[in-house]
């Protein structure tokens, strides 16, 4: 627009100069000694335009000629800004993308070239953060030093560098260092949002409870963080400085500083009660769990609410039960209720409300809880199978299964035998003399008993097989053969070792007379060598 207006203007001049001329005809008269210079009007204008256009022109070019220097250094600025540009966009893009070995060759390219302060602190820094992706972590300190050096004085360079930092050694696990770095940008009274809570991390690793917990509020009430996370926070910290200052009193002025909302909070009211009633107040520790469980249903508040004395089971149990309307099927505080009515010794109350908590959910405490009641019920088998369940319930008991190899080897002969396997070794020879059990064990349960350990049926064994297994060896090989071989000839061979005798390396022994109840199939005189077959 402004040059159309210019053109506009001097082709408006060049036409009234014209029309002027024109209409007024004359002649110039030029006296330079010893000249007489006469010339026509027009022609004197025109040659004053001339020499103007000249001269702005020539004045033109010599300016344009001594500005070459300069222009030179700028086209070099502007040509080392591209380059640069180039490897800090190549290094930030492969930094996102997690090639921290190429973000860290470009970055470190830029940091040798570039002559700018603020481009050698980001490219310091950056490098930083692809060292400290690769682990490299002496090599992340020196760029971060590098970064601190070429900040200089400068207050957002070094509050960018010490942010880096602080970010870095907290994702290392160092929060004392970091909390050391970011301690000059609280101290100066910094509060931008990403330092908060940087600061706050490191206070929550270092389990610093009250600056967790103002940090915390600061950071909710400025929606910079979120809701559920600052509750976790709050809930945590402050219920941890209720029971710090359990001790000495202290407890009071914490709680009343705390909001209405923070008091609901499952641990800061678990913490509260546990303080009122330790001060002897039972009854504002029930009105703080029920407020709590009122907001949101706890299984813990609800077995903390549950954990009470004497005098107070009537008024809980009855709220208790006024709970169970809305939640009749809840495992949790089924069992609570059961805990009300034990600690009132309220025994039909308390075994209906745990046997159909263990109904819905097979829980150990509820198993323990209703071995205590039939203990104190003087029903000792319902108290040790309950106690049997809790246990179970609690820990993985192995699984006997079915042996599918072959039986056995009688070991009853066996003068060095030892007994590995304690009460399930029955009906052996050794245990079954008049003199008793063997010196170093114990008298053995019956076989229905050990049977109550096992926790598949499927594992248990038939009464036939049990007989089976029980029933008496047949006698010995007659011929006087040692103890020896008696005893590992009572192992029964497999049917293959009829069909292709196992070759011996010693003399053949004379054949020894077969007892009467030998199997019809010929049998090699030999005696196959000893085959550990897994049985003995």
């Amino acid at each position: 627009m402004r040059t159309w207006f210019w053109t506009l203007l001097l082709a408006v001049v060049a036409v009234a100069l014209a029309v002027v001329l024109r209409s007024h005809s004359g002649n110039v008269l030029l006296l330079v000694w010893p000249w007489r210079i006469e010339m026509s009007l027009t022609l004197a204008v025109l040659l004053i335009v001339a020499g103007f256009v000249v001269l702005y022109v020539g004045l033109r070019v010599l300016a344009w000629l001594l500005a070459i220097p300069d222009r030179v250094r700028v086209w070099r600025g502007k040509r080392a800004q591209a380059r640069d540009h180039e490897l800090l966009e190549r290094g930030w893009i492969s930094l996102l993308e997690g090639r921290y070995s190429q973000a860290e060759k470009d970055l470190t390219r830029l940091l040798d070239q570039t002559k700018v302060q603020t481009r050698r602190v980001l490219a310091a820094l950056s490098s930083a953060r692809a060292a400290h992706g690769l682990s490299e972590f002496d090599r992340r300190d020196r760029f971060l030093a590098s970064a601190q050096e070429h900040a200089g004085a400068d207050p957002g360079l070094l509050e960018a560098t010490a942010t880096v930092s602080a970010d870095m050694l907290l994702d290392q696990g160092r929060a004392e260092r970091a909390l050391a770095v970011l301690a000059p940008l609280a101290d100066g009274g910094a509060r931008h949002l990403h330092t908060m809570r940087l600061l706050l991390r490191a206070h929550a690793a270092l389990n610093h409870h009250d600056q967790m917990f103002s940090l915390a509020r600061a950071l909710v009430r400025r929606n910079a963080l979120p809701r559920q996370e600052a509750d976790q926070l709050i809930d945590a910290s402050g219920a941890a400085r209720l029971r710090a200052a359990a001790a000495n009193d202290g407890w009071r002025a914490i709680w009343k500083d705390l909001k209405a909302e923070e008091r609901l909070l499952p641990e800061i009211a678990l913490a509260g009660a546990a303080a009122f009633e330790a001060a002897g107040e039972a009854g504002e520790a029930a009105r703080v769990l029920e407020a709590a469980i009122a907001v949101k249903f706890n299984p813990a508040l609800v077995a903390a609410y549950a954990r009470c004395d004497a005098s107070q089971v009537s008024r809980r149990l009855a709220r208790a039960e006024t709970w169970l309307q809305s939640r009749p099927t809840d495992p949790e505080l089924l069992t609570a209720l059961g805990m009300l009515c034990l600690n009132g010794q309220l025994w039909g109350q308390a075994e209906r409300y745990l046997l159909r908590s263990v109904s819905r959910r097979n829980d150990a405490q509820t198993h323990a809880l209703l071995g205590s009641l039939y203990d104190r019920l003087e029903r000792p088998a319902d108290a040790v199978r309950h106690w049997r369940l809790a246990t179970a319930a609690s820990m993985a008991l192995p699984v006997l299964a079915t042996d599918a190899a072959l039986p056995a080897a009688d070991t009853g002969s066996d003068p060095y035998r030892v007994d590995a396997e304690g009460g399930y070794a029955v009906g052996l020879a050794d245990l079954d003399d008049e003199t008793g059990p063997v010196s170093g064990y114990a008298a053995l349960p019956p076989a229905a008993v050990a049977a109550d350990y096992v926790l598949d049926p499927d594992a248990r064994v038939s009464k036939e097989q049990r007989d089976r297994a029980l029933a008496p060896e047949d006698a010995p090989l007659a011929g006087g053969t040692s103890d020896f071989d008696e005893y590992f000839d009572s192992a029964p061979l497999p049917a293959a070792a009829f069909e292709d005798p196992v070759p011996t390396y010693a003399p053949a022994p004379p054949a020894a007379a077969k007892p009467a109840a030998a199997p019809a199939a010929p049998v090699p005189d030999t005696k196959p060598p000893f085959k550990n077959d897994g049985a003995h």
